[in-house]
């Protein structure tokens, strides 16, 4: 059975499943490291007696935030309240 029927591509078969799996990897990734998001946001608006909106504010403009989803050193593997808590700290430093 063909798999491909796009006769204009020159790719082999196999080219396309790898390229297809690497787009479901990226989708799933991205969706663990929203999920993530979520959670630490959850956290902090604990921190601001409930606002959400402040707790994403301060998350959003997070050094740690960008270095979560730019895959820095690791960060998305480190638990919710451990990078909350750098979050926190870094907007309570630049309060000072």
């Amino acid at each position: 059975p063909v798999l491909f029927q796009d006769r204009t591509c020159t790719h082999p078969p196999i080219i396309h499943i790898i390229r297809s799996n690497y787009k479901i990897m990226e989708d799933s990734k991205n969706i663990i490291i929203q999920a993530k998001n979520a959670r630490i946001i959850a956290i902090l608006a604990d921190r601001f007696d409930g606002s959400i909106d402040k707790a994403m504010e301060v998350f959003y403009n997070s050094v740690t935030a960008q270095m979560i989803q730019d895959g820095v050193a690791d960060l998305h593997c480190r638990s919710d309240l451990y990078l909350a808590d750098e979050i926190y700290r870094e907007y309570t430093e630049a309060s000072e």
